[in-house]
């Protein structure tokens, strides 16, 4: 489990999205007053990264884990989306927002690591398939 490097991945975007709870991005979004965009944020956000340390223990069965991981990129995109939203209500692109911009980075790379987890576990897959042919 742990010499998979889509185990690490995972991992990473477990603490990437993790870490989002920690910056201004969310205390911003947990201060709109109507209150729904934080708490759905918050959600989304608590899914994508708990998902992402779930899937890790699904690497028995590839073909589960696959689905899985890639399940988990719908969560994870509206999660960005959310920040994306939060992020340009806050009044534009600037020099103050420097907090909040390394909020949204590091949504985008915890994506961009369930999408490489999601590649090496597809080509795990092909490698067996390719090894049961051979035999």
């Amino acid at each position: 489990m742990i010499q998979r490097i889509q185990t690490l991945f995972l991992f990473i975007a477990f603490l990437l999205n993790g870490s989002v709870f920690f910056n201004a991005l969310y205390r911003h979004a947990m201060d709109d007053p109507r209150g729904w965009i934080g708490i759905t944020f918050a959600i989304m956000l608590t899914i994508a990264s708990l998902g992402s340390l779930g899937a890790i223990f699904l690497y028995k069965n590839r073909e589960s884990h696959l689905r899985w991981v890639s399940r988990l990129l719908i969560p994870q995109v509206v999660s960005f989306g959310f920040a994306v939203g939060i992020y340009i209500s806050l009044g534009g692109f600037g020099t103050y927002l420097w907090d909040e911009t390394i909020g949204l980075c590091l949504l985008f790379l915890a994506f961009l690591c369930q999408l490489y987890a999601r590649k090496k576990i597809n080509d795990d897959i092909e490698l067996v398939k390719s090894m049961d042919r051979i035999r």
